[in-house]
């Protein structure tokens, strides 16, 4: 019996310890993790299985034959521990491989979705703070409990009232009062900064004339009256302009060279070009390209509803507009100007060197009504009452622009809310401030949902919400001269905020409409827009999410709603200056522009008759997708943002360049140096997110890691070979330069052109006068390759996991 007992205790210590499964909170982490503890017994510790001494009753316990069956027992007993303790461990071992494999399985299953914030990823509450822990849905239900839609309404109608022209006395007001607004809610840090700017303005004593030419030469004739002398477009060219007048449609290059094609040239006159289709600045530029004198731009009825239940534009009204072919101060290009007198003397490439002046669709239809020449062609008719569209040319005009500059201070206006984890890193959202004229669409409704979502967020900090990482909330001055405030900030923290800045997400013009919905955005931020569209209630459609809406009559969600940024954009200087993913959000009327945006007409009750009284309902949703994206973005372990999608982008645009590959092989010429670049990047985020996936979400280090390579993809496509003072938006994609592969597309289409290289044949940086050029075509395709190269070696990781297939 003492043999027995013997033997049963040195099987158990022998065999593997029993594990207790425990629920212990990890000290340094937001989450509750599955620990499990191996109790390891040590010698003369007592067991955690204990085993009460029995007696075994028997027939004949004291004779030899029990005897000598107990000890082969025994000695069975010792023989097979062994063998069941082996059988056990693989028993175990394949039970946790096949569950392994499966999960794993599950897990790759899910592709894109991987990145989406799980239901279990949670917060611990602040410290004075009596709610529990905080999931995203508990965050989620929150945010919208807090958000508040009539304050929004309440917060336009008032903004919309100031006067608020960049460097105004009225603006000095606004930005203090939003200051102080700021100052009262919970946030960590306000703080404003002040740039000195070069502004552009009309001037009161001599205002910007129109004329007729006189009979006798030299002379002037019958002034056009310009109804409003406030409505001019800064940063136009000063002084006379004369010529013959040409219709030009919308001023696209397009539209002139088919101009040129009907045997009406441009060069030498002065051009009439409609609103719409493109920005000011681009209208100017191509007119300047093909040799025109000057551009009267006006707004056509055709270009905005025909619905006579809807309002329209006045028939004497102008429109306001920019024409700088860039952003910022253009006076300070590439630089802060946070004191113009430090730097010599120099100007933007993007300012134009002819006059440009907005005009009513009166004036325009007086235009009109002179010229002669060829009929316009059919999809170039509008809808100026009697007015008989022809290409012209018509009598001669005489343009006068006597705008004049100012040095000018704006004030950016910040405030903080610090993240917990990754203060560092910053989740960026902004409106613009400023406006000329009433600005209720342009600015006040953006202004607006800012100031509520800073009150939401404060809200919700200090019941629990703690953010991982720092949530930036800026208003913008000087935005109606061209995001002058946003781009100089950003010129003048470059090179923090490349490093540091995560997203940026713009308010402006937000509300133009109810019926159709857009997104222009970065492709890094497609995905995460998809998952939040699926969360927030369509606001005109009842029952049906956003996501819904926009797929009911187009199943690819995205043809529908996304768009690439634009110059006009205030994001566009965050993605393609400063290399930070950005979207601007809009909600527009289907198929018609927003008839008042940049008049004096842009008032809360326009916007609100043209909304039919739905206009909270529509701020409200754009605050809920804001707020939701910010919440994803500051929330998540792992930054949300599809760096695949990149992938996609590089095959598609380098694509076009296939049909070219017949003519560049004649010339000795190959790409194969860029496809190889290209599919290295495609290799390099295929192993990241494989490494992603077989990862562990709690391990702080690890996912920091991931964060930073995935937050800098997009400063990734900023080319490191060219100067930022002189090729400011060096983004491969979204860019302008040489350096970009739409230049070199451009460029390799001359190949196929009669070689005369007209500026008409492409709206990109080709040089007049020369064809295709061997030497410039190499030097264009050594900054996109090593570029895109640039990209996958940075995805890659570390230079040791670099592995180039050149």
């Amino acid at each position: 019996m003492d043999r027995l007992w013997g033997l049963l205790q040195r099987t158990q210590r022998l065999s593997p310890r029993p594990s207790q499964t425990i629920y212990k909170r990890v000290e340094g982490t937001q989450q509750w993790h599955l620990e499990e503890e191996e109790e390891d017994g040590e010698e003369g510790a007592e067991p955690a299985v204990h085993f009460c001494p029995m007696e075994l009753r028997g027939p004949d316990l004291g004779s030899r034959t029990g005897g000598q069956s107990l000890g082969l027992l025994a000695a069975t007993g010792r023989r097979a521990a062994p063998y069941l303790i082996l059988t056990a461990l693989l028993i175990f071992t394949g039970a946790f491989l096949l569950g392994y494999v499966a999960f794993r399985g599950s897990c790759q299953a899910c592709g894109d979705d991987v990145l989406v914030v799980s239901e279990d990823m949670n917060y611990e509450p602040g410290p004075d703070s009596h709610q529990g822990t905080l999931y995203w849905s508990d965050l989620q239900a929150m945010f919208l409990r807090l958000l508040g839609e009539g304050r929004l309404e309440d917060s336009i109608r008032q903004t919309s009232l100031r006067k608020r022209m960049a460097g105004s006395a009225g603006m000095a007001a606004l930005a203090q009062d939003i200051r102080e607004a700021l100052s009262s809610q919970k946030l960590d840090h306000v703080w404003m900064d002040t740039h000195y700017v070069g502004l552009q303005f009309p001037d009161p004593a001599h205002p910007n004339t129109l004329h007729w030419i006189g009979a006798a030469a030299g002379t002037l004739g019958e002034p056009l009256p310009l109804e409003d002398h406030d409505v001019y477009c800064p940063y136009s060219a000063t002084g006379n302009a004369t010529g013959e007048l040409v219709y030009a449609h919308y001023g696209r290059p397009e539209d002139l060279q088919d101009l040129r094609a009907r045997g009406v040239e441009p060069a030498g006159r002065l051009l009439l070009v409609r609103l719409g289709e493109i920005s000011f600045a681009q209208k100017v530029a191509s007119a300047q390209d093909f040799g025109a004198q000057g551009v009267l731009i006006y707004p056509d009825p055709a270009d905005f509803s025909q619905d006579p239940h809807k309002l329209g534009l006045s028939s004497h009204r102008a429109v306001y507009g920019h024409v700088h072919l860039g952003t910022g101060d253009p006076y300070t290009p590439g630089f802060p100007s946070f004191n113009q007198t430090q730097f010599p003397p120099v100007q933007s490439s993007g300012l134009p060197n002819i006059p440009a002046q907005p005009i009513s669709a009166d004036i325009a239809s007086l235009l009109l009504r002179k010229l002669q020449g060829p009929v316009a062609p059919q999809k170039w008719q509008g809808r100026l009452l009697g007015s008989p569209y022809h290409l012209g040319p018509g009598p001669g005009l005489h343009l006068r622009v006597n705008n004049h500059r100012v040095s000018t201070p704006i004030s950016n206006i910040f405030g903080c809310i610090e993240g917990r984890s990754e203060p560092d890193h910053y989740v960026v959202i902004g409106a613009q401030r400023d406006a000329w004229g009433p600005g209720a669409a342009k600015s006040a409704v953006g202004t607006a949902i800012l100031l509520e979502l800073v009150r939401t967020f404060s809200s919700m900090v200090s019941n629990g919400f703690q953010p991982r990482r720092s949530l930036l909330f800026i208003s913008w001055d000087g935005g109606d001269f061209g995001s002058v405030g946003s781009t100089e900030w950003l010129e003048g923290y470059l090179s923090v905020l490349h490093l540091k800045a995560v997203v940026y997400v713009s308010l402006d013009n937000a509300v133009l409409g109810d019926d159709k919905f857009n997104a222009k955005t970065s492709p890094l931020l497609i995905s995460l827009i998809e998952n939040i569209l699926k969360q927030v209630d369509s606001p005109n459609r009842s029952g049906q999410t956003l996501y819904e809406q926009v797929v009911f009559n187009n199943h690819s969600w995205d043809a529908e709603v996304i768009r690439p940024l634009p110059m006009d954009s205030s994001a566009y200087s965050f993605t393609a200056f400063a290399g930070v993913p950005a979207v601007e959000f809009s909600f527009t009327e289907d198929g018609q522009a927003y008839p008042f945006l940049h008049t004096k007409d842009d008032t809360y009750e326009n916007l609100h008759r043209v909304l039919r009284g739905r206009l909270p309902a529509v701020a409200q949703a754009v605050a809920q997708l804001a707020g939701q994206l910010l919440i994803r973005l500051s929330h998540d372990h792992l930054l949300p943002l599809d760096f695949g999608r990149y992938g996609d982008v590089v095959l598609r645009h380098i694509g076009s360049l296939n049909e070219f590959s017949g003519d560049l092989k004649a010339r000795g010429l190959t790409l194969q140096w860029v496809y190889s670049a290209r599919g290295d990047y495609i290799r390099a985020a295929e192993k990241l997110r494989k490494e992603i996936y077989s990862s562990e979400e709690s391990d702080e280090r690890l996912m920091r890691m991931y964060n930073v390579r995935i937050m800098r993809v997009e400063f990734y496509f900023l080319s490191q070979y060219v100067s930022p003072a002189d090729s400011p938006f060096r983004h491969i994609f979204l860019g302008r330069g040489d350096h970009t592969l739409g230049a070199l597309l451009d460029h390799v289409r001359l190949l196929r052109s009669d070689g005369s290289g007209d500026p008409g044949a492409s709206p990109s940086q080709v040089t007049p006068g020369l064809g295709f050029q061997e030497s410039r075509f190499r030097r264009q395709l050594a900054l996109l390759t090593w570029t895109l190269q640039g990209a996958a070696n940075a995805l890659s990781g570390d230079v040791w996991n670099i592995d180039n297939n050149f």
